[in-house]
């Protein structure tokens, strides 16, 4: 059983908060700070998981009963959990803007759609897929010399995001990605795994629709849920 003091502290959940923010903290990384351990026969990241598939079924409809009813929540950490809930729905955020597939995405960049320039953004996203910012990183032909990793990912580190998603268009109308389009991505991708940022996806928007990397199984994304 895998177990928080075994891991090593650049991975913990408590030192990657303190070292990084909350927010680059994954949904069951923050739920495995909140409970703080696990039991004897569960450890606290299956615990954590176990909790967030209850949560995620019915979150407006949670209640102690429910969260006692898994298997290593008692009353204390029910508790817990639950005031870490209301607090939340009491100071929430009302315009926070979720990204949980590609459609999402094409919403926030419509505009790059009937551009007669190549335009290459970036949004950045904290643990939970929320948007910390969207950017027009540069404007031109997409290659590697332009796309330099260190201008890419010089701004996510400062978000202290937790992934990244990159939007470029293609003013021909063609969606297919390039070869070029394929090799800048494989690099990117590269790259944010040496710097501790997801690549969630690499979508290509044209007037005639949208390709996304992703959702063409061309990106390796692993979460950093454990």
């Amino acid at each position: 059983m895998r177990d928080i003091k075994n891991m090593p502290k650049f991975d913990r959940p408590r030192e990657k908060m303190d070292r990084s923010g909350p927010q680059a903290l994954s949904d069951i990384e923050l739920m495995a700070v909140l409970l703080g351990s696990g039991t004897k026969d569960k450890d606290v990241f299956k615990l954590a998981r176990d909790i967030l598939k209850v949560i995620e079924k019915d979150f407006n409809g949670i209640n102690l009963e429910i969260l006692k009813s898994v298997d290593g929540v008692g009353a204390a950490k029910a508790s817990q959990i639950m005031a870490a809930i209301e607090f939340s729905k009491r100071f929430l955020i009302k315009d926070r803007i979720q990204i949980r597939c590609a459609d999402d995405i094409i919403k926030l960049v419509n505009e790059l759609k009937n551009k007669k320039q190549e335009y290459f953004l970036t949004l950045t996203l904290d643990g939970a897929h929320n948007l910390i910012q969207k950017r027009t990183v540069f404007i031109g032909i997409l290659n590697q010399s332009l796309v330099h990793p260190r201008e890419v990912f010089a701004d996510a580190i400062t978000d202290r995001a937790a992934g990244i998603i990159f939007v470029h268009n293609h003013p021909s109308g063609n969606i297919e990605p390039s070869e070029e389009d394929i090799a800048v991505t494989e690099r990117l991708v590269r790259v944010g795994r040496l710097v501790g940022i997801n690549v969630v996806d690499h979508i290509i928007v044209s007037k005639n629709g949208y390709f996304s990397f992703k959702k063409e199984e061309m990106i390796d994304y692993e979460t950093a849920a454990r």
